[in-house]
């Protein structure tokens, strides 16, 4: 936490993290706009960010897009504040409106976790039906985690894993898995409370879910891994507003199995 304090204490890093709050996935060009800094000023800081965790970045094409990581200053609340009556789904849910906050301009959740342990043990959380049972609740999706085949996916706790047009995309084992997400299903009309209309509108949206894994910039960090949930019609999304506390709460729980095992 030493480095997330020293990140923090810099006003010029505190203004590149309010500028990324407003309007998330920012390239270097972006973020140097408008600023009364050098370009080379703003990549040492944003250097210094990405060191603490409280800056991710995600590389599209030739650019590399930077996106404010809440998780430090979540583990930080989560230290001193958690006793006083705060509690986890307090603090997960107040992290979820920061979250979509961001998405407000940019309809698509990042969110990185660093956890300690291997790329391949990573993977093997990512895929293996014991480990994804584990941080599901008891049921899991079911694949052979190959591209071109399918993702099957319950559509209710311990329900059998149905075929909903799920799809991967690309696998490379210790490095990437992506795969196409299912649409909303009947039971989330109740769940949001959307008229017929809305429903049938809403359940056209066909996202994309992505996870990187890398090692850390530093290796006491473990491994690095990224989500990148994105493919939604608009900030509006409800299955962006489903998927972004969902996403928190089930690697959360990936990461205390793994570093526990």
């Amino acid at each position: 936490m030493d480095e997330v304090f020293k990140a923090l204490a810099h006003t010029s890093r505190r203004q590149l993290l309010d500028r990324l709050n407003e309007r998330a996935g920012q390239s270097l060009l972006e973020l140097c706009a408008g600023l009364e800094m050098t370009r080379q000023a703003v990549s040492k800081h944003l250097l210094v960010l990405e060191s603490a965790g409280l800056v991710t970045t995600v590389r599209r094409g030739r650019e590399r897009l930077h996106y404010l990581n809440p998780v430090p200053i979540h583990d930080m609340a989560d230290r001193w504040i958690g006793q006083y009556e705060r509690g986890r789904m307090a603090a997960l849910s107040n992290l979820k409106q920061a979250l979509e906050g961001t998405a407000m301009s940019k309809p698509e959740f990042v969110y990185t976790i660093y956890i300690h342990t291997t790329p391949e043990k990573l993977w093997e959380g990512l895929t293996s039906p014991e480990f994804l049972k584990e941080y599901h609740g008891g049921w899991a999706p079911a694949s052979d985690w190959k591209v071109g085949s399918k993702v099957l996916w319950p559509v209710e706790d311990g329900g059998e894993p149905q075929d909903l047009g799920q799809v991967v995309t690309e696998s490379e084992p210790g490095k990437r898995l992506a795969y196409s997400w299912h649409t909303l299903q009947p039971m989330h009309q109740e769940m949001f409370g959307m008229s017929d209309a809305e429903f049938a509108e809403a359940a056209k949206e066909r996202s994309k879910v992505a996870f990187d894994i890398e090692p850390a910039e530093e290796p006491e960090l473990g491994v690095k891994l990224t989500i990148t949930h994105d493919g939604f019609t608009s900030a509006d999304s409800k299955m962006l507003e489903g998927v972004s506390g969902g996403w928190i709460m089930m690697l959360s729980e990936l990461k205390t199995i793994l570093e526990n095992a």
